[in-house]
């Protein structure tokens, strides 16, 4: 009898060890749903936290946490503290899904959304169904809100991006022939050239030479740079990532010196793609986001940033942090908790009345769901990112 008593504590103890150790283990790339009590609203977070494209991901991923922690710090809202859970999809749709429903399946309360439009676009159909609120603070395409009354933006949208170019570009006499070099096989890059054409039009601005690239062929753009070079461009519009751009930037030393690279959010974290920082001086892009600006909120972020991260804080940063702060404000508004069974619609009905002051911009939201508020351009002086004088 002993040894049967023997045996299945033996049993139970290694049952109790193999349940410890798969509720720790979480990989490198995720950061962990367990809640530190009851009173916990968990946040969700999908994006690429490994890969060619991790710098999207983790700059999110950071700056939410900066702004958790923050409101954590403070007391929380409503009684309750704020835990962030982020699942890697390296950048793949179908990944995204899978990690959408795992957070789900963790008790999501509040969906942060996808860093990538792509990855959203494949989310948004389930999380209608599961009725969530959803705030993401990077995915563009128009595609990624659509179709769903609870899910919101905090950066811009594509076209909105296209048309903000070409009008900054007119409006600062920046040139007045341009040629565009764009990714076509994937929405955002092919969405921001099809606005910022027709803003074109409308404004005067000639295009005077259109290459396009796909992900099969980004690895030689002579060809594309070539016809550039011979176009007489004045600025060169470049709405792709920092990863493709920073081959273009390469590949085009010598042969382009004496034009103006204009390019959208895409560009952000570039200075971390490039072998050599001359490259990209002088470099613009159109951002909602200015790490040198001098209002106190910026400072102290960027000065967190920098001593939790050891880097400049990008706008994808800024977008993670503003978007924690936004589902504060709509649980202080609202007064709800995920407690209560109107959570979610309380949440979503207060996101078309409250005012958010954030890192992005002063913002409200209308039947839309997009964000209102001001675009800034930034240029790249010394490596770094700074607000452009007008």
């Amino acid at each position: 009898m002993k040894k049967i008593i023997a045996l299945l504590l033996a049993v139970l103890m290694v049952m109790s060890l193999a349940a410890c150790g798969s509720k720790q283990e979480t990989a490198a790339n995720e950061t962990p749903a367990a809640s530190d009590g009851d009173n916990d609203v968990l946040l969700g977070l999908i994006g690429p936290m490994t890969g060619d494209y991790a710098n999207y991901g983790t700059s999110v991923r950071n700056g939410a946490q900066i702004a958790v922690d923050e409101i954590n710090a403070a007391g929380g809202v409503n009684g309750w503290t704020f835990t962030l859970s982020t699942q890697d999809s390296q950048g793949d749709p179908d990944s995204a899904v899978s990690a959408y429903n795992k957070l789900m399946d963790d008790g999501m309360d509040v969906s942060l959304g996808c860093v990538f439009s792509g990855e959203a676009t494949s989310v948004i159909t389930a999380a209608k169904a599961d009725d969530i609120l959803i705030v993401t603070p990077s995915s563009s395409a128009k595609a990624c809100i659509e179709g769903n009354e609870n899910a919101f933006r905090v950066c811009f949208n594509d076209p909105a991006q296209g048309t903000a170019s070409a009008d900054y570009i007119v409006d600062n006499n920046l040139g007045a022939k341009v040629a565009v070099f764009y990714q076509s096989d994937i929405d955002y890059s092919a969405g921001l050239y099809e606005t910022f054409k027709a803003e074109a039009d409308v404004k005067g601005l000639e295009i005077v030479s259109e290459q396009t690239f796909t992900a099969g062929s980004a690895t030689d753009f002579s060809t594309q740079i070539n016809a550039i070079r011979d176009s007489g461009c004045d600025v060169v519009f470049l709405p792709i990532y920092a990863a493709e751009a920073s081959v273009f930037l390469t590949q085009a030393q010598g042969k382009l010196d004496n034009v103006i690279y204009f390019g959208c959010d895409g560009l952000d974290g570039i200075q971390t793609k490039v072998s050599d920082l001359t490259m990209i001086e002088g470099l613009m892009m159109l951002t909602p986001f200015a790490a040198d600006a001098q209002d106190d909120a910026t400072k102290a972020f960027v000065a967190k940033y920098d001593e939790l991260y050891k880097a400049i804080p990008d706008q994808f940063a800024a977008d993670g942090y503003d978007a924690v702060y936004i589902v504060k404000a709509v649980m202080e508004a609202t007064g709800k908790t995920p407690a209560d069974a109107d959570f979610a619609a309380a949440l979503v009905e207060a996101m078309h009345s409250v005012t958010v002051e954030g890192l992005t911009g002063t913002m409200t939201w209308d039947e839309t769901r997009e964000p209102n508020k001001a675009a800034e351009a930034m240029v790249f002086q010394d490596g770094v990112a700074v607000l452009f004088a007008e």
